[in-house]
């Protein structure tokens, strides 16, 4: 059995629908109506212990909805969900204290106390062992370069720095499984890159499972080798970054500086555009345009500097799968 397996899990909420007006108000009141929104639709798929997942969809996906059945806090319509297992929405209290969660907009210190006091007051609550607790707090807070302001209080920190003891806050207990919603959400480009390198190495060093849910595609691409895409309460596409790039994003561009100023001859299925400094865009759908080729042919026929191969970015190929484009 696999570490995370969902089973064609559905979850649907009622929703009150009110008549506009204060005649609406008061009809409401007497006689309440109903309509039924389905969030979740017969998803399905497996995690292995220590991977990395990013778990992504626009809003209104059921993204959200999911992640709250993966740690216990709803319970699906139908479907079977099983964590190490443990059934989340019915072992909740032995659950719990074998899982972590990040919120991006939302903290579990307390704002007006100095950051290891929170710490400590995790502590008791997790009943972290002496050693488990020091063993962690001293890794984490040297991992994470917070030995500057873990005696501050929450109100005192900067957004990177409170999202950097929000995740130590997460760890302490020594989590199986860490679910991330918006980890570096208003984080600068440095913090940023201090809580990727951050999540990497914990994974690497503690085989910690991950599940992220994101809007920042950078979050996925540095951390993550794997992506499960939702819409409208559907899965779309399970699998590796590499395979939904081969797949789905199939235009390539390829830059070419030449030593000399010069024109490039047509070349069928390629659009060519002058760029500055004797560079030239070469942009191509990769399935008919084979790459090797076309730069074998450049480089016979020209004087070429430099070749650069620019790959589709990740977030364009999954906005086109958003909109129906591919």
């Amino acid at each position: 059995m696999s570490f995370i397996d969902v089973e064609q899990v559905s979850k649907s909420f009622r929703i009150n629908k009110r008549s506009a007006g204060v005649a609406g108000m008061l009809m409401n009141l007497v006689a309440p109506k109903y309509e039924k929104k389905q969030a979740v639709k017969d998803i399905s798929f497996q995690i292995e212990k220590g991977e990395m997942v990013g778990f992504i969809g626009p809003n209104g996906a059921g993204k959200s909805t999911t992640i709250k059945m993966l740690s216990g806090i709803l319970y699906p319509d139908s479907g079977k969900i099983s964590v190490n297992g443990y059934i989340p929405y019915k072992q909740r209290k032995e659950y719990v204290a074998r899982i972590g969660v990040v919120f991006g907009q939302k903290s579990q210190l307390q704002w007006d106390l100095p950051v290891i006091d929170s710490f400590e007051l995790l502590k008791a609550i997790y009943s972290i062992k002496e050693d488990v607790y020091k063993k962690n707090l001293n890794r984490f807070v040297d991992m994470l370069d917070m030995g500057g302001f873990v005696n501050q209080p929450v109100r005192q920190l900067s957004l990177g720095q409170r999202m950097r003891a929000d995740i130590v806050a997460a760890l302490l207990h020594s989590p199986e499984i860490v679910f991330f919603d918006e980890p570096t959400i208003g984080v600068d480009v440095l913090g940023k890159e201090t809580i990727r390198e951050f999540i990497r190495e914990l994974n690497a060093q503690d085989q910690v499972t991950m599940l992220f849910t994101t809007h920042d595609m950078q979050d996925i691409e540095k951390t993550c080798n794997r992506l499960i895409i939702i819409d409208k309460g559907s899965k779309m596409y399970d699998g590796s970054l590499q395979s939904i790039r081969e797949k789905y994003g199939t235009e390539r561009r390829l830059i070419v500086e030449l030593n000399q100023e010069e024109e490039l001859e047509g070349i069928e299925g390629v659009t060519i555009d002058n760029l500055e400094n004797r560079k030239k865009s070469l942009s191509f759908d990769n399935n008919q345009v084979n790459i090797n080729d076309l730069m074998n042919h450049l480089l016979q026929k020209y004087s070429i500097r430099d070749l650069t191969v620019s790959e589709p970015e990740i977030e364009s190929i999954i906005q086109k799968m958003y909109n129906g484009e591919v």
